[in-house]
């Protein structure tokens, strides 16, 4: 019963009654901060302490993220994943923080966290498009579709991957767009990553004529590969007869190339294609079309 009565005291005792002070009476305010002297070095004294907590917390939280940042550095993340990581490491250890901080003050945490609860399912549902980016970005974090600097094809977009961010990827376009693409649309899309294995297939089709020699069109195609320093030798290059087309005798051609190099050896390729076939007097068809024209009165 004394320990019940003396909380209630306590308790009352926390309890300022400015109603009926007269805040312009400088006496008056005098008397009371003296008469409340004990409450105000208590509130002032957890004051001090929450703030040291918060400080001290946010310093803590800095060196260990950057300890995970230089755990993260030895791995083969790249930079931009690791940043995406860290910065939830820093968030997360932040809010532990600043709910310590509070707690000192007297405010009842549970309460608060159940605030906090109420409120984020609230801005979760008006927020859902932005939360599945995210997952997604996490997603991308964990599975590493692609990383920086591949070129991908995803969420209808294709171009270089300039920056993960966590809620969206950036990409740079061929003719130099840059293009921002929600995660959540590129992980619910097919990915194409054309960079994630260092060598591609260049697919090539040139048709010659069904009058032209077809050992001759092999021997010049086979030059014109050995030639070209940036095709790869293994795995060896396809040459084969693949079709007899309507107008025109198809050879595909499919050479491997660096992944860098693709472009040009496509190029490269189908221009010396054309001089050299032009030289060796091969001929490479085209659509064409007869027009019979007949006066009236005249029999076809």
């Amino acid at each position: 019963m004394e320990e019940e009565a003396k909380a209630a005291a306590e308790d009352s005792a926390l309890t300022l009654d400015v109603s009926e002070i007269d805040v312009t009476n400088p006496d008056e305010v005098v008397t009371l901060v003296q008469d409340n002297m004990p409450l105000l070095i208590d509130f002032g004294i957890s004051l001090i302490t929450a703030v040291a907590i918060f400080l001290v917390g946010r310093w803590l939280a800095r060196m260990i993220t950057n300890m995970v940042r230089r755990a993260l550095a030895k791995t083969d993340m790249e930079d931009t994943l690791e940043r995406f990581l860290c910065n939830i490491v820093y968030s997360v250890l932040l809010a532990v923080v600043i709910i310590a901080a509070i707690g000192q003050l007297g405010v009842e945490t549970t309460s608060l966290l159940a605030v906090f609860g109420a409120a984020g399912l609230a801005v979760g549902l008006a927020l859902q498009g932005s939360l599945s980016n995210f997952a997604a970005g996490v997603l991308i974090v964990a599975f590493r579709p692609y990383k920086v600097g591949d070129f991908i094809e995803g969420g209808g977009e294709a171009g270089t991957v300039e920056e993960v961010q966590i809620f969206t990827t950036v990409l740079k376009s061929p003719d130099n767009k840059k293009i921002i693409v929600p995660n959540s649309q590129i992980m619910d899309s097919t990915i194409t990553n054309y960079s994630a294995l260092g060598t591609r297939r260049v697919d090539l089709v040139f048709g010659i004529g069904y009058g032209d020699d077809i050992d001759k069109a092999y021997q010049v195609l086979r030059e014109i590969l050995e030639a070209d320093e940036r095709i790869l030798k293994e795995p060896a290059y396809t040459i084969a007869l693949n079709e007899l087309a309507d107008s025109s005798v198809n050879f595909i051609v499919r050479p491997w190339v660096n992944s860098s190099d693709y472009w040009g050896v496509y190029n490269g390729v189908t221009e010396q294609v054309k001089r050299k076939f032009d030289q060796a007097g091969i001929s490479i068809p085209f659509p064409q079309r007869d027009v019979h024209m007949y006066h009236h009165g005249e029999q076809p």
